[in-house]
């Protein structure tokens, strides 16, 4: 006699895609605002913050790894950071706040320490631009780790709009950190793997 067993999950609803599209946005904007908030006090207190940019193979420097992903030399530096951060974050928190903040940090520390051990003497080095590749590598990548066809599609998307650039990660400007730039894709992509979705096991199990 066969025996038939039927084994399945249960799951909420979750937030509906409209409410994650909200706590997404707010998520955004509020950090953009943020680093535009702290580039104002900044300029007013004569490029103060500028001493938490990154000194390459100072010790001491490593506390400033994760502040540095928030500051900027000036208007225009974080004018040019503000419409691809808010894009592209904006992607990717519509996967839920706790993915996502695990996804930055790991960019801002991979791309951070890249710069502290790569980055030429006597330089400091700050900027959002290294959270913008991390998030552009995380999204390249994300649909083909978690083998979700329309993550897959949104990532076709993204190089299709932003794969521009990933010309970044050359070293053809010495006013910019290629360096920031390049660990900051790896450490996108090492979030994809890091961070991918479980496998979802069949609803199913039926045996004779």
């Amino acid at each position: 006699m066969g025996d038939h067993r039927t084994t399945g999950h249960t799951t909420g609803h979750g937030a509906t895609g409209s409410a994650r599209a909200l706590t997404a946005g707010l998520l955004m904007a509020g950090w953009v605002a943020l680093l535009w908030v702290l580039e104002g006090i900044d300029q007013a207190t004569g490029n103060a913050l500028d001493t938490y940019g990154i000194s390459p193979r100072e010790t001491a420097e490593l506390r400033d790894v994760v502040p540095a992903a928030f500051l900027h030399s000036g208007w225009e530096h974080l004018a040019s950071n503000t419409v691809p951060l808010l894009v592209l974050g904006f992607i990717a928190a519509l996967a839920g706040p706790r993915r996502f903040a695990a996804v930055v940090l790991t960019v801002v520390l991979a791309g951070g320490l890249g710069v502290w051990l790569t980055a030429p003497a006597h330089t400091i080095t700050l900027g959002a631009s290294g959270v913008v590749f991390g998030l552009l590598g995380y999204l390249l990548v994300r649909g083909f780790v978690d083998r979700r066809p329309w993550d897959v599609l949104i990532g076709i998307g993204v190089a299709v709009v932003y794969g521009s650039l990933l010309w970044g990660v050359l070293p053809t400007d010495s006013g910019v950190s290629w360096q920031g730039h390049l660990f900051g894709l790896l450490g996108g992509i090492a979030a994809a793997f890091f961070f991918r979705r479980p496998r979802r096991a069949p609803d199913h199990l039926v045996t004779v």
